[in-house]
């Protein structure tokens, strides 16, 4: 604790110790002192010390009781050699605590307290509570006197008890009910109101007494339950209610004796509990009427044994017995279960989850009927007995509708899937044998045929389907012709016979012998009809006894005879068909011969036509160069002499060419030809050999498809240098050309040569077909994946019709003032366009002038691969 007393004082670490002889020697060793401290600290469960501090900042210990062991769990040594290891044990958080101590006490020189936890060497946590009286002597040194006690035990408690106040004070805010302490004379002590509805102030309850709060009824009710608390010590509880800003609300206070002449009284607001005993009795009137009341029948039956305890009006009209009869008895006793494992299953299912709902269930009415009913069901307990409450929905009703449902819907599927069989198959055989099996099943029936009505053939079974146990009337015949009129009378006006049992018809000895030897009980027919002629029946025979043919059984014979006199007149069409199939094969045959013989002339003729082309186009090509040459030698050598002789010829208003070699058949001087129509001329061969050149073009074209060289391609570069390459056209037509392609257009899968040459072609159409002074307008954007291209121009407008057929190859008027050279390079600019997969057109402007454009796909990686 030296170490304590030293931090206290500020003082300097000292790094040796005296030892303890040379401090007992010391003039400041006091022994008295000494003595009555060792006296204190034998009874004290901690440490005193002594400190002395000199003038010279000296410190020396005088005393160190023996405490210090049991506190640090040190040895002599160890303080000795080291007296900061004291203050290494503070815990961590109380240090700051600790200095802030020792500051105060190092300026005031006031006495010193201060408490903390220390960690020992083994690990323990103790508190501790250190003291300190300065005080100073003659020599003017300070002789500090102090003890360090042991607290952990006080604090554990201390901490408990907060705990446990803490804990207590939890719950009692965290219950919602009004708290009042109340003495015997009905006065409020006390009271705890939070989380309770209350209006009233804490001030303006505590030291009022009962009458003064309560009206007079309740104030009644408490102050009698006050005293029969108190006096008989035990809880009481009384209920009452009282007007609030909220409404009328119910309580109930439950009072206990807290302490003498006092009680504890815990009030609670049970409005909405009241209105849920209300609603509960509201309910179990409504559940009373529901039960007797309601149109299915409800059962209440023990668990285990299945003994009605309760049952209502529906149980007793749906089952057929009586109430009296039902209750007490279980429902094997009434042999109500048609399966007695229905039960035992339903006890199960109820045993696992506690409640079934809608569980189909055959019961047995009194009268022995059957009947289907919806079964849900819950256990609930009743007056302790584990009990089931049990609701019967009957749905015989629905069941038989749903069965006939299912009847008319395979009867529809028959139907269906027989007329497909006579639509897509010509085999009768086939047709007929499919129709009767499946007419059996569908009837279950014991015998289902068609039987065939042939004036010549007499009557015989055309197809059969029977159960094996009885004979087959496949290929029983008879020529009997006085039989046969009586069956046919049978089934004369097209009318449905239908007999459910063969005992109680009158018939022919003939046919009771045929009924006899075929074992039949019971017969559905119904006639089959070609036009007005009976050509057969469709028969059901029951054979294992007599039998009700319902309607819907009769509808599908009827049906089905329908069905089956189609495919049989469609059998009969067929055959007729084929007779005449074999006729037209001839007829196709010879008409194919004929056709195949035209299409080879056609192949000829194509074939003349491309050597015509390809020889007279040569042949003209070759003429019109030779012409062009001339004309322009002659062009050239005209304009040197033109200019020798300006002076003579300029009275004529134009420049002749007068050594021109055009002489006159029988005639020795030269024609002389002017300037303008040379070059008239020279245009006229630029068109031929330009239209000559198309002509080729297009001709490959169709053959052999137009020849693209596919590379990455940026769009501006291309569009750049074309537009360069047109200045010179341009500026002779006094046209201008405004680009405004970005620069940056991703780049497209093209042939870049192709490309000008459409551009070239659309701009020399417009300047063609409009007077100079033109004006162009060249963009490009994004759209939909493509690069789509546009020149607009400010000349003429076209009809739509125009515009439909401007890049069509077709003959021009001669008169149009489009060249047919340039109609047939348009032509040739939207095979180009669409041989890079992309689109071209023409728009013709609203106020004026045209805008041509094209559509070109980006260029992708997968571009790359492409042929």
């Amino acid at each position: 604790m030296a170490m304590i007393a030293l931090n206290i004082m500020s003082i300097a670490y000292i790094s040796k110790v005296q030892r303890v002889d040379e401090i007992v020697k010391s003039p400041d060793f006091q022994p008295e002192k000494i003595a009555l401290l060792e006296t204190i600290a034998a009874n004290l469960p901690g440490m005193i010390f002594q400190i002395l501090q000199r003038q010279d900042g000296s410190v020396f210990i005088p005393y160190i009781s023996s405490g210090y062991e049991y506190l640090y769990e040190l040895k002599p040594e160890t303080v000795q050699a080291d007296f900061q290891v004291l203050y290494k044990l503070i815990h961590p958080q109380d240090i700051k605590a600790f200095t802030e101590s020792i500051t105060v006490c190092s300026t005031t020189f006031k006495p010193w307290h201060w408490e903390g936890r220390i960690i020992t060497p083994s690990g323990k946590l103790k508190w501790i509570q250190g003291t300190s009286q300065p005080e100073r002597q003659e020599t003017g040194d300070f002789l500090w006197n102090g003890l360090v006690m042991d607290i952990t035990d006080r604090k554990q408690a201390e901490e408990k008890l907060q705990a446990s106040e803490a804990r207590y004070k939890a719950i009692l805010d965290a219950i919602p009910d009004l708290m009042f302490r109340i003495s015997r004379d009905a006065e409020y002590l006390d009271l705890k109101s939070e989380g309770a509805n209350i209006t009233l102030s804490r001030e303006e309850i505590v030291g009022k007494r009962v009458q003064e709060l309560l009206p007079s009824d309740v104030a009644a009710i408490s102050l009698e339950a006050i005293a029969k608390t108190l006096d008989s010590g035990t809880l009481q509880t009384c209920e009452y209610q009282l007007a609030t800003p909220l409404g009328v609300r119910d309580y109930e206070a439950r009072l206990v004796v807290s302490g003498e002449d006092e009680v504890l009284a815990i009030v609670r607001d049970i409005t909405e509990r009241k209105k849920a005993e209300v609603s509960l009795q509201n309910l179990a009137q409504k559940f009373a009427k529901a039960f007797s009341c309601s149109p299915d029948s409800i059962t209440i039956s023990t668990l285990q044994e299945g003994r009605f305890i309760e049952v209502n009006d529906s149980f007793v009209e749906l089952s057929g017995y009586e109430r009296d009869e039902a209750i007490g008895k279980t429902s094997f006793e009434l042999n109500l279960w048609v399966d007695d494992r229905d039960r035992l299953n339903l006890l199960h299912e109820l045993q696992s989850t506690g409640v079934v709902r809608n569980l189909e269930f055959e019961f047995r009415q009194k009268s022995g009927k059957i009947i289907t009913t919806l079964l849900s069901a819950e256990i609930i307990d009743l007056d302790n007995i584990p009990s089931i409450l049990a609701v019967h929905h009957d749905i015989t009703e629905r069941k038989q509708v749903e069965a006939q449902f299912r009847l008319a819907a395979q009867r529809d599927r028959l139907l269906a899937e027989t007329l497909v069989r006579i639509r897509s198959s010509l085999n009768l055989e086939e047709i007929l044998q499919t129709t009767v099996t499946e007419v059996r099943q569908f009837l279950q029936a014991d015998r289902v045929f068609i039987g065939l009505n042939n004036a010549k053939l007499g009557v015989r079974t055309l197809a059969e389907s029977v159960d094996p146990q009885y004979p087959s009337v496949l290929g029983w015949s008879t020529n009997d012709e006085a039989y046969l009129q009586e069956l046919r009378n049978l089934l004369k006006d097209n009318l449905v016979r239908v007999v459910e049992d063969i005992t109680q018809i009158a018939v022919s000895p003939k046919v009771k012998a045929h009924y006899q030897k075929f074992q039949t009980k019971a017969s559905l027919a119904v006639p089959l009809m070609l036009g007005n002629e009976l050509f057969g029946a469709l028969i059901a025979n029951q054979c294992s006894g007599s039998r009700h043919w319902q309607p819907i059984e009769i509808d599908l014979l009827q049906q089905m005879s329908e069905q089956v006199a189609i495919a049989i007149q469609q059998s009969q069409i067929y055959q007729k068909l084929a007779e005449l199939n074999t006729n037209l094969e001839q007829q196709v045959e010879e008409r194919t011969a004929q056709l195949q013989q035209k299409m080879q002339e056609f192949e000829k003729l194509d074939r003349v036509k491309d050597v015509v082309l390809h020889t007279v186009a040569h042949d003209l090509r070759t003429s019109v160069m030779g012409n062009l040459m001339v004309l322009k030698n002659l062009l050239n050598q005209g304009v040197g002499r033109g200019e020798q002789g300006a002076g003579e010829q300029g009275s004529r208003g134009e420049e002749l060419i007068t050594n021109a070699q055009f002489p006159m058949p029988n005639s020795q001087f030269p024609i002389p030809v002017s300037r303008s129509i040379i070059e008239r001329m020279i245009q006229g061969n630029d068109r031929q050999l330009a239209m000559i050149n198309s002509l080729l073009e297009i001709n490959s074209c169709e053959k052999q498809g137009i020849d693209i060289k596919h590379e990455p391609v940026q769009l501006s570069t291309v569009l750049g240098g074309t537009v360069t390459h047109l200045e010179p056209v341009l500026t002779q037509n006094q046209a201008t050309l405004k680009n405004l392609v970005p620069a940056d257009l991703p780049l497209v899968m093209a042939d870049g040569t192709l490309l000008q040459k459409v551009l070239v072609t659309l701009i020399t159409h417009s300047l063609q077909n409009n007077p100079p002074g033109l004006n162009f307008i060249l963009s490009a954007s994004i759209e939909g994946g493509m690069i789509r291209t546009q020149i607009q121009d400010d000349g003429v407008v076209m009809s739509k019709l125009e515009c439909d057929r401007l890049f069509d190859l077709h003959v021009r008027d001669p008169q149009d003032c489009c060249s047919t050279s340039i109609g047939l390079k348009m032509y040739l600019c939207r095979k180009v366009i669409k041989a890079h997969g992309g689109k071209i057109g023409v728009i013709s402007n609203r106020k004026r002038g045209l805008t041509f454009w094209f559509t070109l796909p980006l260029f992708t990686s997968s571009a790359t691969n492409r042929p």
